[in-house]
């Protein structure tokens, strides 16, 4: 006999060290967890929703505490039953001998080693468990659908809340009893209980006892697991084109999932009963049966049914199961009550001016509030106009919102659409002198402001293509009335996507720190600045808390500043999504916030969803997938891409833009999911009564929700089994024309229209959708913004063999029109580039479609920005190209038509005949000087330059001199960029 091996041994200095180490480790990775969470209490204390904090941390740590308790606690008594049970006496085999060196090196250190292996498995399983907090608390606090299941009857509340937590404990169950298994086993071969190479008995009976109880267990949970599988089937892919239960599923497999569960339970008693027996003949001839009739009756069986009895006739067979997914897709993502409407049944390919002027006047509603002004494109245009400093932004997507307010003419209450967007902090163009710690987190901490246009405002040739800024300018000043206009939480307040805190406030008597906005007469340092005085943001006036934040910031600033004192704040998580996010963290954010005045505030509206990846026979997608189109990650946030089935637009929200106040309204009280977690956190989201009127009138239909809507509307509108299984009148999101052949999905626009066969104007979300693999417009979808009818879906069915037609059909008739052609010729250039805005689907009357599209002319100098040159327009065979919308019309449906179409005066100007060679419009007329830091030589000289170039630009187009007007367009370029210089900040003051 060998003797044993001596273990190494470590010298006391070694181990010093290690120890040193170690506890240093441990030190670091706690109090920095402890930083981190309560830096997250704070700010949950701060915005008033500690219950959601608590919950969370409370079911967490529950989670944790149970598996880790049940996973590191049962292998770990399984492995200690197995040495307590070991044998005295073993053989002297050499298989045992080789395994004494082993066992002595374990016997002192048992205690330790066993308690490693169980908090080792122990926190992998807790670390996994607390990550399931949100299944636990729906299972918790489930509520009733009121819907049954159509296969087995039960309420599809226990498939959406219950199911999932049956599998997360199974899940568990397996985990346990094959890590239990497996530990046993090592201990039963390492201390004597398991001879593998040892002649005569393999087993001591303590050993047969445990394994075969353990096997036993992991048996009848396999039995369980039969059991669930069938309820599982609800989710099958077998169908291919549906989801849920397919015909082989239902009439074979589900028989079949029954059966095995019997089997796996006789299996499991007969492992249980070895107990007795102490024969593994009987046990070892129940795991034969139950893995042959796994293969047989569980996979041969049903595929046999799949390839000989479905696949022949599957468009007859599976019929009944289309109607179910059919049924369950709609309810699932709400498009059950959409109103269709058979459109445009008689038109042809031509248009009859006479037929056609009569359908454009009864929508003049429509007409005349086409939107001239795409957000995707005028963030340029408003900064150049707008920004007033180099330390203001606009994001890459401007919103769109309506307002009711007076009509400058009439003085008459009128619901109009606006381009908007607050001036916020843009923290990542702050210059190298702006960006010091002072600077860039204790002077430079909000924006200010609010900068509305009319979207659908005439903007021609003549009047220099840029927007009627109606609210713009510092202080804010307008026909909406903004009372408190700055801008502390915001989109824009990040740097690289990482929130950027600010720490404001100061002592009584204090000079304000803040830079609040540019000079007026009374300022003597060519800054107003401004001390913050609003609820938001975390005290930090003690030294605990100024540690705290040094420690969570890596920032020694807040304990050696003066600018952090006893009445300092934190402004921290200040992108309004993030804020609803962690405030409601059982909810997608829908990814476009977009700024509304209410009540004289700027507010941050934001849609909430609910989800679940679990609702009975409903297609699964993946959210970031379908929510996804041209403009996703410009200025819009991209959803993650998680599956899901089901999604109800259950919450709106609002974020202060001054306090960054967090409030949530159930705006879909009875949505289940949203009910299970509002008792989860009772008090957290307000009743949607509690919401204004106000902020009624300016909630939107969610882009990112109508985007998966009008994705399944693409298949599931089809009623017929058939024609689904087949794909007969399948549709498809078109791409986006204005994207340079790029296969990106066309975003929804918002709209201000008539709807056919009604007299008002509604605000709506709308989208084109072809035909499947054609270019032909098959369908037309809106969805109602207006408070009355909100949420209501229409869809305009046009016919099979439609004339019309589709987005890049439409675009290649502009793109190949001849003065079209010629003028972008003339656009693209080396000062200058064509850009296209928006391609509205607008329909008329009661049987056509209008197509509208700006034109804009963008420079290629520094900081450049788009000018509308030329409106668009399609309707049939007919293209409209012009200054104005009104000459537009003109030319398609005749002379009078744009009178006729707007002749509420919104798109204002006397008709003159378009130049013969259309050419780039000149920039706009100098900004205005007020606010914008007073007249000086050098911005003087620029507004001089610049009016010079436009006369110069007027004279060539009016002689048709090309080269006088491409040399005009070069000078103009340099005279704006010369004048943006001039609003550039010279230091610290910017």
């Amino acid at each position: 006999m060998r003797p044993p091996v001596p273990v190494p041994t470590l010298s006391r200095r070694a181990k010093l060290v290690i120890g040193v180490i170690a506890v240093l480790l441990v030190l670091f990775t706690v109090v920095g967890t402890l930083t981190n969470v309560y830096v997250d209490y704070l700010w949950f204390d701060e915005t008033g929703f500690t219950k959601v904090f608590w919950t969370e941390l409370q079911t967490r740590a529950l989670l944790f505490a149970v598996a880790g308790v049940a996973t590191g606690g049962l292998t770990a008594l399984s492995m200690y039953l197995a040495y307590r049970f070991r044998p005295a006496f073993r053989p002297m085999s050499l298989e045992q001998q080789n395994l004494e060196r082993y066992r002595q090196s374990l016997e002192p250190r048992r205690g330790l080693v066993l308690t490693g292996i169980a908090v080792v498995l122990g926190l992998f399983a807790g670390f996994t468990a607390q990550a399931n907090w949100e299944t636990w608390l729906s299972f918790r606090n489930a509520t009733d659908f009121g819907r049954t299941d159509r296969q087995f009857g039960i309420d599809v509340s226990f498939f959406v809340f219950d199911y999932p937590f049956y599998r997360l404990l199974l899940g568990f169950g397996f985990a346990i009893a094959i890590l239990a298994l497996i530990g046993s086993l090592l201990t039963h071969y390492v201390f004597g209980g398991l001879r593998l190479q040892t002649p005569g008995q393999k087993l001591t009976a303590a050993a047969r006892v445990q394994l075969s109880v353990l096997v036993g267990v992991f048996v009848a949970l396999k039995s369980v697991a039969y059991w669930l599988d069938r309820y599982g089937l609800v989710y099958s892919g077998r169908g291919g084109e549906f989801t849920g239960a397919s015909y082989t599923d239902v009439n074979a497999l589900l028989v079949s999932k029954t059966i095995l569960v019997w089997v796996a339970g006789v299996c499991a008693v007969a492992f249980l009963a070895n107990i007795v027996v102490r024969n593994f003949l009987l046990p070892a001839m129940a795991l034969v049966l139950l893995l042959v009739s796994s293969l047989v009756i569980g996979v041969a069986y049903p595929a046999i049914v799949q390839q000989f009895v479905v696949k022949p006739s599957a468009n007859e067979k599976e019929a009944p199961y289309i109607e179910r997914a059919i049924a369950s897709t709609r309810e699932a993502y709400d498009l059950e009550d959409i109103d269709y409407v058979e459109y445009a049944r008689e038109t042809g390919d031509s248009v009859d001016p006479a037929k056609a002027r009569e359908q454009i006047q009864e929508s003049a509603g429509t007409i005349e509030n086409a939107r001239l002004l795409d957000p995707n494109v005028l963030s340029g245009t408003f900064t150049a106009r707008q920004q007033i400093r180099n330390v203001y932004g606009f994001p890459d997507k401007l919103d769109i919102d309506r307002y009711t307010l007076p009509d400058l003419d009439t003085g008459e209450m009128r619901t109009q659409d606006y381009v908007v967007a607050a001036r916020e902090l843009n923290s990542s163009e702050l210059s190298e002198n702006q960006a010091s710690w002072i600077n860039r987190h204790t002077v430079y901490t909000h924006g200010n402001g609010f900068v509305a246009a009319p979207a659908n405002e005439i903007i021609s040739v003549r009047e220099g293509g840029v927007p009627d800024f109606t609210t713009r300018d510092l202080p804010t000043r307008g026909n909406i009335p903004v009372e408190q206009g700055r801008i502390y939480y915001g989109e824009l307040i990040n740097d690289q996507g990482q929130d950027v805190y600010s720490v404001v406030g100061a002592p009584e008597g204090s000079a304000p720190r803040e830079f609040d906005r540019p000079e007026d007469d009374n300022a003597d340092d060519g800054q107003i600045k401004n001390t913050y005085d609003g609820e938001g943001g975390v005290s930090v006036g003690s030294f605990f808390r100024q540690l705290t934040f040094a420690i969570y910031y890596r920032e020694r600033n807040f304990i050696l500043s003066s600018a952090v004192n006893d009445a300092s704040k934190v402004l921290y998580v200040r992108d309004p999504r993030d804020r609803v996010e962690k405030a409601a963290p059982f909810l997608e954010v829908d990814g476009d916030p977009y700024p509304a005045v209410v009540d004289g505030r700027v507010t941050w509206i934001l849609d909430g969803y609910t989800t679940s990846d679990s609702y009975p026979y409903a297609e699964q997608r993946t959210l970031g997938e379908v929510a996804a189109d041209a403009l996703t990650g410009t200025g819009t946030t991209a959803l993650p891409d998680e599956t899901f089935n089901y999604i109800r637009n259950s919450v709106k929200a609002t974020v202060d833009a001054y306090d960054g106040t967090v409030t949530l309204y159930a705006w879909d009280d009875e949505d289940p999911v949203l009910k299970t977690f509002m008792k989860a956190f009772p008090g957290v989201v307000q009743p949607r009564s509690e919401m204004s009127d106000e902020l009624v009138s300016h909630v939107r239909y969610p882009e990112d929700l109508f985007k998966v809507q009008r994705d399944i509307l693409t298949r599931y509108h089809v009623d017929d089994p058939q024609d689904f299984y087949n794909s007969n009148d399948r549709w498809a999101v078109p791409d986006d024309p204005t994207r340079g052949g790029q296969a990106e999905a066309q975003p929804p626009y918002y709209i201000l229209a008539q709807r056919p066969g009604e007299t008002e104007t509604t605000f709506q979300l709308t989208s084109a959708l072809n035909a499947f693999n054609r270019q032909n417009l098959s369908s037309f979808v809106s969805a109602s913004s207006d408070p009355e009818s909100y949420g209501k879906l229409q869809v305009l069915r046009l016919p099979g063999n439609t004339p019309f037609k589709g987005p890049q059909q439409v675009q290649q008739s502009f793109n190949t029109d001849d003065d079209v052609a010629r003028d972008l010729t003339l656009f693209r250039s080396a000062d200058s580039k064509p850009v296209f805005g928006n391609l509205l689907t607008l329909p008329i009357g009661s049987n056509g479609l209008l197509y509208v599209e700006p034109l804009y002319v963008q420079g290629t100098g520094t900081n450049p920005f788009p000018l509308l040159r030329k409106v668009l327009v399609n309707y049939g065979d007919r293209v409209g190209y012009a200054d104005t919308l009104k000459e537009a019309l003109d030319q398609v449906f005749g002379d009078g038509a744009g009178d006729a179409a707007t002749d509420s005066g919104s798109q204002g100007t006397t008709p003159t005949p378009a130049p013969t060679s259309p050419s780039p419009s000149p920039e706009p007329t100098p900004p205005p000087t007020d606010g914008g830091g007073g007249s000086t030589p050098e911005r003087d000289a620029a507004v001089a330059e610049m009016n010079a170039a436009l006369t110069r630009l007027a004279d060539a187009q009016r002689s048709g001199d090309f080269a006088a007007q491409g040399q005009a367009l070069a000078d103009l370029q340099r005279a704006v960029e010369a004048y943006q210089r001039t609003q550039q900040p010279g230091g610290d003051g910017g």
